[in-house]
């Protein structure tokens, strides 16, 4: 472990404050070991953090030997248990709750660096399930030991090893560590790899790990190269809507590809084995039909979206729903209010007027449903909601917040600021309601 320490060393700085991922096997026991070998010397501040996947028999006793180490080298301890999992994969789901946890410690303690354990082993069985799924250059290059977000670094110090210099290094000194029995499991797509591929690999090579290390660099300066490319053609063909599709079609099919890879990779960062090359070509293909308005739903609630003549990633909010009971206001998520007043000389779609005795109250705001119709003022019919905002060119992200007034029946009585029904009264007609549309 001398090279770790090497680079540990050359890293860190007086009274640096890292957070470690823990989960108390030989990997993370190793990196926390090596830690504490530098936390005098260094004054470094070091949590714990110990998650309980509670999936396990042996999940609650692994937890109190992390805290036992943690009090035996004064560290502080962060736990935190997962009751329950949300997502049909659970690996994922999973995942995504730890590093969750792992970014709340972060900022909690002003941490400079995440730690994790991932090592050599690790990264050769990323990369050839990426290869084997599909991916982008820089899904292929696996992760990187360094990954700088905005405010702290990933840094993952035992990428250089592998899982029997590790095994070796915790022999040698003694140390307690407790073993994952799923890690056995062929029921995973990653220990299929780590029991049938990498003993291949190792026997043609032992230092196949620095191999594929290298392969990762390398892919990963093209990559690099390649985004500096891309992020100067973007600025030149974007606006705040989005990327402009007119240009777009302009680009060859390599280009093109790696536009879209581009987009995808910074949403997902280094979460990019949850995206594949069904998901890029899903998207080119959006952006090459004729359609004007679509979308493609993609992990982690992210969506697609082509509006008119825009492309863009977006963040699906599940809780965009809504109903309120209207008495005399209601306040929006879209930052709007309706509101009753008293009188208005505005005529526009800003403001109905109604007659209560020709609708059934109380009236209710929501947001729109499928199949929603409205009997148009002055149109002699019904018209379906989705092909009035298609008509106005309400961008499909902002559709499912789009305001619906109804009576105590559901029937729609206005869209407040697009169109209203046949309920709309005339100034110099009967009314004794009206409402008012604006920003709050």
């Amino acid at each position: 472990m001398k090279r770790v320490l090497l680079y540990l060393n050359s890293l860190l700085k007086e009274n640096d404050t890292i957070v470690i991922a823990t989960s108390g096997g030989p990997d993370s026991m190793c990196l926390l070991h090596l830690l504490c070998e530098l936390k005098s010397s260094m004054g470094l501040k070091i949590i714990v953090a110990h998650v309980n996947h509670k999936l396990r028999k042996k999940s609650e006793e692994e937890a109190v030997f992390v805290k036992k180490a943690c009090e035996k080298n004064n560290l502080i301890f962060e736990y935190m248990e997962i009751l329950k999992y949300n997502d049909d994969n659970l690996e994922n789901d999973a995942r995504t709750k730890r590093y969750e946890f792992f970014n709340q410690l972060v900022l909690k303690y002003h941490a400079k660096y995440l730690m994790t354990a991932h090592h050599g082993d690790d990264l050769i069985e990323t990369i050839l399930m990426r290869l084997t799924r599909g991916s982008s250059l820089k899904g292929y290059s696996g992760f990187k030991k360094e990954l700088a977000y905005e405010s702290y670094t990933i840094i993952r110090p035992l990428i250089t090893e592998t899982k029997e210099d590790i095994i070796a290094y915790m022999q040698k000194n003694g140390l307690k560590y407790y073993i994952d029995e799923s890690n056995f499991s062929l029921q995973y797509t990653r220990n299929r790899y780590r029991a049938k591929v990498l003993p291949f690999l190792k026997k043609e090579d032992p230092l196949v790990h620095h191999k594929y290390l290298k392969f990762s660099e390398e892919l990963t300066n093209v990559n690099n190269f390649l985004e500096r490319y891309i992020k100067d053609l973007l600025e030149n063909i974007s606006d705040k809507k989005g990327i402009k599709i007119n240009e777009l079609k302009k680009l060859d099919k390599f280009l093109l590809k790696k536009v879209v890879e581009y987009t995808l990779s910074n949403i997902y960062i280094d979460d990019l084995f949850l995206i594949n090359d069904k998901h890029t070509n899903l998207i080119i293909g959006m952006i090459r039909n004729n359609k004007t308005n679509s979308s493609i739903t993609l992990p982690n609630n992210y969506q697609a979206i082509k509006s008119y003549n825009y492309y863009k990633i977006v963040k699906i909010n599940k809780e965009e729903s809504y109903e309120y009971t209207l008495k005399d206001k209601v306040t929006l998520p879209n930052k709007m209010v309706i509101k009753r007043v008293k009188k208005s000389s505005d005529k526009s779609n800003y403001t109905i007027r109604l007659d209560s005795t020709k609708i059934s109250l109380p009236l209710k705001v929501r947001t729109r449903e499928f199949g929603d119709k409205i009997e148009i003022k002055n149109l002699g019919g019904h018209k379906k909601v989705k092909d009035i905002l298609i008509d106005e060119k309400i961008p499909v992200e902002k559709r499912n917040n789009i305001p619906v007034v109804t009576d105590s029946k559901n029937t729609i009585l206005w869209l407040p600021g697009l169109k209203k029904s046949k309920f709309d009264m005339e100034t110099d007609q009967i009314y004794d309601i009206i409402l008012l549309y604006e920003e709050e």
